[in-house]
């Protein structure tokens, strides 16, 4: 089973094989993560984005990861929160099933997630958190861990309410 950790610190400083950027439709780069990711792996990733022709909301698209220690990006387009009648849920949802089939496609073993929507897309911190843990812990087990292809699957926040929201809900389900 692939484990799943909350931590604290700059995704683009992770070696892992994928990392997550919560990106915007463009996939042009913006603020916060997607602005960090895009300086951080240089401009060769823009390059890169361009040539992917955008990511439609509920989406994901992956680049190599250029200057980051990261291999891949996984480029995830979350909802913006609209008050959660407009399938905010189902998108963000898709969001984390896309960056697992991604990690599958490119045999990426170690996974890190921003909490995707929770900053300037204002999606509520923990209802993010319980989609993201929900969807990561239903790929893995119905495919098992072997065939899920993931070893290890970080949540990484941004602040330390988030981190608390992430360890909470992951302690919660160990019980």
């Amino acid at each position: 089973m692939a484990q799943l950790t909350a931590v604290s610190g700059d995704i683009t400083q992770l070696h892992v094989d994928a990392i997550v950027n919560a990106a915007n439709e463009s996939l042009l780069g913006g603020g916060g993560v997607d602005g960090a990711i895009h300086r951080a792996a240089g401009p060769d990733l823009l390059i890169a984005c361009r040539k992917l022709n955008g990511c439609p909301t509920g989406d994901a698209k992956a680049t190599p990861g250029f200057c980051l220690p990261a291999k891949w990006v996984f480029h995830a387009v979350g909802p913006v929160w609209h008050g959660g009648a407009d399938g905010e849920d189902d998108l963000l949802a898709g969001c984390y099933r896309r960056c697992l089939e991604l990690a599958l496609e490119v045999g990426a073993r170690s996974v890190a997630f921003p909490a995707i929507s929770t900053g300037v897309y204002r999606f509520p911190p923990e209802r993010a958190a319980k989609i993201a843990i929900a969807i990561v812990r239903s790929r893995i087990e119905e495919s098992g861990a072997k065939e899920s292809g993931i070893d290890e699957l970080f949540f990484v926040c941004f602040n330390s309410e988030t981190l608390r929201i992430y360890q909470h809900l992951l302690s919660d389900a160990r019980t």
